[in-house]
């Protein structure tokens, strides 16, 4: 005689299966892993800025040499003008040449 009260079937489980969830530890591997991952994102932009100090002040050195040495061909221009605007000059025409006098004994 089969008992009608009972829902169950043969070779049926009657264990109900409750969702789970995550154990405390598991929670914890996953926050730790998430900070890990945030501070990665963190580390690389820090060095991305970094690397563009760098950039700069190697720009910053160049520019700074360049002018350095636009002054040094500045100052050679106005020498060289000089030199020419000298031998044009009337006064420099009028002038005898060098000749050694003699020496001193």
């Amino acid at each position: 005689m089969r008992e009608s009260t009972s829902n169950w079937g043969r070779n049926r489980n009657t264990i109900r299966h409750t969702p789970k969830s995550l154990g405390s530890v598991s929670q914890t591997v996953i926050l730790g892993v998430l900070v890990l991952i945030v501070g990665m994102i963190y580390v690389a932009q820090g060095t991305k800025a970094t690397n563009y100090d760098y950039e700069l002040s190697s720009l910053e050195g160049e520019i700074s040499e360049l002018e350095m040495k636009k002054e040094d061909l500045a100052v050679e221009r106005a020498r060289l003008t000089s030199v020419a605007v000298a031998q044009d000059s009337e006064v420099a025409v009028a002038m005898e040449d060098a000749q050694v006098s003699g020496y001193a004994d």
